[in-house]
């Protein structure tokens, strides 16, 4: 238990000391041109990266099952421009027909 908040601590502190380091470092001066142009794409890959671990994660395992199913609902509705909430209820609707085929 001790160990888990000396890595908490630790943590928080790389944390702090990156957030601080930013304008420590470049003080006033614009960002370099590769950093600029990364910039962008961060948010997106980050959702990507979140979105592919819970759809597919089950702690130690790959697992597809429903939730694949939905997401790929949900991929092909936004591919067609569907309206958000149209691509909630497809989304919703596909897992939920998966699992009562027994998709789990």
């Amino acid at each position: 238990m001790i160990g888990a908040w000396i890595a908490v601590v630790v943590v928080g502190a790389a944390t702090i000391a990156l957030k601080g380091a930013g304008p420590v470092v470049f003080a006033g001066r614009p960002l370099p041109r590769p950093v600029v142009a990364l910039m962008p794409l961060l948010a997106p890959c980050l959702l990507a990266a979140l979105v592919v671990g819970q759809t597919v994660g089950d702690g130690r395992a790959v697992v597809v099952d429903a939730r694949l199913a939905g997401v790929a609902a949900a991929a092909v509705a936004l591919v067609l421009r569907a309206p958000l909430l149209v691509v909630l209820g497809a989304a919703a609707g596909v897992a939920a027909v998966a699992r009562v085929l027994g998709a789990a």
